[in-house]
């Protein structure tokens, strides 16, 4: 089962690798998205689980690719926040105020913040959510989904994106603020699993200790881990050079940049065989885990470079096409955060184009700006042996205003 950056069971589980975080199935149909479900919202099922996360997801890929969302969908987003800072899952009516009684969690807020922050001009309501994430950051230095839940790599690595996403650098943001306390670095260290002693997963992250404090191997909680260590969120960048094969070791000092190589490792390791992870449902046999699959495919290339992630990030290329169409929108844009970490383009993922199939999920993006049509203009241009600089030097010669063309196009041009 794909733990999609929460400690909740998956909303609405029908298919393998659903790429959205939830506290519970929910066994009721999905609503008619005609009839219920918000203009602004991408994706067609019900989001009573997952509305902000996949929401958040599907703008921050838009954004990614170079696409200016729809501003209703925007507004959707940014109209969920309740008045402390932080977001619920989902709620169906924003107009009311937030009480006691809507769960607001760690994860859909941190997932707003990296979005909108993203986007620009949302800089009120990122910090009010950072200053309430702050206020719920445990002891220990890490976050759990809701608030006072004990920590767990996942929670801990949305909210790291979060925190550099708005220029913070994470290791300064301790409990209370206090010099001696621990940082989001200090409770993912405790978190991953050492190189050596004969357990399973060396170097992997952990979901959490379990209740005698031992940690299991995660790969869902690794790939965050991995991305969180090295600062970055979920589109994170591939590593500004490319390095060899990552290695597992316990030598020197404990460092986030050391248990990032470590957590590669094990992921490199674990894809090695067949490009992909797999995932476990009682009474069924082991099968391709398309959304931590992709999550690995981002970790590797942060880590070392797009090189260390071309096996799984070919894999998901030739296979993940369906499993995008029926999980939705988070999935299209967990693909496009892969092709964007690898330098693939997501316009042509494997003969799909992702970009179009997130788009079609939701409202129509926005036009593209004058920035966008110059540069489609430009290439035509260059396509044609006539036309060209030298085409543009004849028009300015013959005075038929190709200044004050470009001039209008620069006017119009969005933020």
């Amino acid at each position: 089962m794909n733990v999609r950056r929460s400690a909740a069971a998956l909303a609405a589980v029908a298919v393998i690798g659903t790429a959205a975080p939830a506290v519970a199935a929910d066994s009721s149909p999905s609503p008619s998205p005609s009839a219920v479900l918000p203009s602004g919202l991408y994706g067609h099922t019900d989001p009573k689980y997952d509305g902000v996360w996949r929401q958040s997801l599907a703008l921050l890929a838009q954004h990614t690719a170079g696409v200016r969302p729809a501003a209703k969908a925007v507004d959707w987003l940014a109209g969920q926040q309740c008045a402390n800072g932080a977001f619920a899952a989902f709620r169906a009516d924003p107009a009311r105020a937030c009480d006691a009684k809507v769960m607001v969690d760690t994860n859909s807020t941190a997932a707003a913040v990296q979005a909108l922050a993203a986007l620009g001009g949302h800089g009120s309501a990122t910090a009010k959510a950072v200053t309430w994430l702050k206020s719920v950051q445990n002891k220990d230095g890490g976050w759990g989904y809701t608030p006072g839940g004990p920590s767990d790599t996942n929670s801990t690595s949305v909210v790291v994106g979060a925190l550099a996403a708005t220029g913070l650098k994470p290791a300064d943001v301790r409990k209370d603020g206090k010099p001696g306390g621990k940082s989001p670095y200090d409770a993912l260290l405790k978190l991953a699993l050492p190189c050596t002693g004969g357990d399973a997963g060396a170097g992997a992250f952990a979901y959490q200790p379990d209740k005698k404090g031992k940690l299991a191997a995660n790969a869902d909680a690794t790939a965050a881990g991995v991305t969180a260590a090295l600062g970055q969120g979920l589109a994170a960048k591939p590593a500004p050079k490319a390095g060899a094969a990552p290695h597992c070791t316990d030598s020197g000092r404990a460092t986030p940049e050391r248990a990032a190589a470590n957590g590669a490792s094990y992921l490199a390791e674990s894809v090695a065989k067949n490009g992909y992870l797999t995932s476990v449902l009682p009474g069924s046999t082991d099968q391709p885990d398309y959304g931590n699959t992709a999550d690995a495919v981002v970790a590797l290339a942060a880590q070392g470079g797009a090189g260390q992630a071309q096996k799984p990030l070919r894999w998901l290329e030739k296979h993940s096409e369906a499993w995008a169409k029926q999980s939705g929108p988070a999935a299209y844009a967990q693909l496009i955060f892969a092709a964007n970490a690898t330098g693939t383009d997501p316009r042509d993922f494997g003969g799909t184009d992702l970009v179009a199939k997130l788009s079609a999920t939701g409202p129509a993006p926005q036009p593209a700006t004058s920035e966008s049509a110059k540069a489609k203009d430009s290439a035509k241009d260059n396509s044609s042996g006539f036309h060209g600089w030298w085409f543009v030097a004849a028009c300015l010669v013959a005075g038929i205003g190709i200044g004050f063309l470009f001039s209008g196009r620069k006017n119009r041009r969005q933020p």
